[in-house]
């Protein structure tokens, strides 16, 4: 034995010597960064968040791989606003882009409407160059797929992309995922051939409407005696999971996974008509004011996010306040680059940030008009939470569509540990904690009374 020992140790110190090598080229190599964003799906709505109904294994089993972040929360409710404050790591009121339209007449999806949509992202969202635009000029190369909002592709700092019509994107961009993987795989191909580090912006748009899963996915919901709008958004968010399946076994593959960054957000919340939580003294116009998407209630602005990278992130469940203007910093960090100063967001790989944040803030505006220069003007809610204490502060923006009209109530108080579906107004026992988040929350944004 100990002449055989021996004979291979030279072999093992060459061994050791190249891995120690390979570990500092590892080291210092930028990775690659995938962000995948979900469309329209709840808080609640995966395996690993204990949903009992829906099936989302490749979902969890990133999850068993991140750190994990249940309590996570976004800058906005309806997508363009919610996407915008992902990548400029800042609030719209900042940015500028507080709704999905400028007015309700470019709500349609035709082309003429292009410009009317653009013109807040000239008077606002370019001013505020995002992180894309940071990864792009330190040498990554950057893919837009699916749905992206804002302009053109190159306009947001990408090297790479897929054509932009109408409100959401291009028939070919939003197939992604629901008609295969090919521009997003071809692209991994791409950068993986080229040896450079790579930013994927995968905008799913699942499981967004139209919902229209895969019989095999939809008979399974069908047959436990589900209602068929909730059968079909069950199959819906299924069907994400199985592409993020797909897209994680391709990075997995190509051999790109293991010095990679993925992270895990949803746009906005969702729910089925049929199991919307409905307060039955919300009734307008003989319809229920639903607390989902475009609404400052759990199942609106809840997200959970996660983080997973490889030997760099130890996988837990982490009780701390995520939110989505914590991306910009977070992946600046991990690309070993300088985030903007000033920007309201913390770094989610600082273990200390996370512990120092006590409250978490955010707003709500008219989704369907925006005011240029005035993004005060439509604004219909400020939130702010802190511990378990929820509350919701009322204004009464312009709302072509009169959404929140039926609320009349200045402020709403919830304990999300003992009521996380936002259940049980509070404000009148606790005036008190009414008063101290008030404080808190017209000091973090003070409104534009003009």
């Amino acid at each position: 034995m100990r002449s055989t020992s021996k004979i291979h140790l030279p072999g093992v110190l060459l061994l050791a010597i190249s891995l120690v090598f390979a570990a500092k080229a590892y080291a210092d190599q930028p990775p690659n960064i995938v962000l995948i964003l979900s469309d329209d799906q709840a808080w609640t709505d995966y395996g690993f968040m204990g949903h009992e109904a829906i099936k989302t294994p490749h979902l969890d089993k990133l999850a068993s791989r991140s750190v994990v972040f249940k309590r996570g929360y976004l800058a906005a409710p309806v997508c363009r606003p919610s996407l915008a404050s992902m990548v400029t790591g800042l609030h719209p009121f900042d940015h500028g882009v507080t709704g999905n339209d400028l007015s309700l007449e470019a709500s349609g999806r035709a082309k003429e409407r292009r410009q009317e949509l653009d013109q807040p992202l000239q008077d606002g969202f370019y001013k505020h160059p995002g992180f894309i635009e940071l990864l792009r000029s330190n040498g990554y190369l950057a893919h837009q797929s699916g749905k992206w909002w804002e302009g053109s592709w190159k306009d947001g700092g990408f090297t790479h992309g897929m054509k932009m019509e109408g409100r959401h994107g291009s028939k070919e961009s939003l197939a992604i995922g629901r008609e295969g993987l090919k521009p997003v795989t071809d692209f991994v191909d791409m950068a993986v051939g080229q040896n450079k580090p790579f930013f994927l912006w995968y905008g799913v748009f699942l499981p967004h409407t139209p919902h229209n899963p895969p019989a095999r996915l939809l008979n399974k919901y069908q047959k436990k005696g589900h209602a068929l709008d909730v059968a079909k958004y069950y199959a819906m968010c299924e069907w994400l999971d199985e592409t993020c399946g797909e897209l994680l076994a391709y990075l997995e593959k190509k051999g790109a996974l293991e010095n990679t960054l993925i992270v895990y957000i949803c746009d906005n919340g969702w729910a089925a008509r049929s199991t919307r939580a409905d307060d039955p003294n919300q009734k307008r116009e003989g319809k229920f004011a639903l607390r989902s998407k475009t609404s400052p209630y759990e199942n609106g602005i809840r997200t959970p996010i996660m983080l997973s990278w490889p030997g760099r992130i130890e996988p837990r469940d982490d009780p701390n306040f995520a939110h989505s203007i914590d991306l910009f910093p977070t992946i600046a960090a991990a690309a070993g680059l300088e985030a903007p100063e000033g920007l309201p967001g913390i770094n989610l790989l600082d273990e200390t940030a996370r512990n120092e944040r006590k409250m978490v803030f955010g707003s709500v505006h008219s989704t369907q008009n925006i005011t240029i220069g005035n993004p005060d003007d439509t604004l219909q809610y400020l939130w702010g939470i802190e511990g378990d204490w929820k509350l919701l502060v009322r204004y009464h923006g312009k709302d072509v569509r009169n959404a929140h009209i039926w609320d009349t109530k200045p402020v709403r108080l919830y304990n999300l540990k003992n009521d996380p579906h936002e259940e049980n107004e509070l404000s009148a026992q606790h005036p008190e904690i009414v008063e101290r988040l008030r404080v808190k929350i017209e000091a973090w944004h003070s409104v534009d009374k003009n």
